[in-house]
């Protein structure tokens, strides 16, 4: 096992996302997602939800955060740890709206593919 965390997204990326319905309410899981965060703690790996849901400006975060561990454990078997912050433990983002972007370089991943296909 390595050290770090995995951090994977709710709305979007685990849950399905039809909108904002309210800080009690998470979508169903997103099946291949599940199963992907099912064989990583099989593998002995962290992994944490990701969400601004739980954010300090969030007035209903601590409700939030309930209803997520809820969540985790009736979908995944285990409550997982939910947070909004990014650390130096985590290792990988797993995320709807992310861009990866190639270490010091500011080009994004697809600029290279684009790059190496010309």
């Amino acid at each position: 096992m390595s050290k770090g965390w995995i951090g994977v997204d709710l709305d979007g990326t685990l849950a399905k996302y039809d909108g904002w319905q309210g800080a009690d309410h998470i979508g169903e899981p997103i099946l291949i997602m599940l199963t992907r965060v099912k064989t990583w703690l099989d593998e002995g790996k962290i992994v944490k939800i990701f969400t601004a849901r739980v954010s300090s400006n969030n007035p209903d975060a601590d409700m939030a955060r309930e209803k997520i561990i809820e969540w985790c454990s009736k979908h995944i078997g285990i409550s997982l740890e939910v947070t909004a912050e990014k650390d130096y433990g985590m290792i990988e983002l797993w995320d709807d709206r992310c861009v990866q972007i190639i270490p010091n370089t500011g080009k994004t991943i697809w600029e290279c593919i684009d790059e190496l296909s010309e």
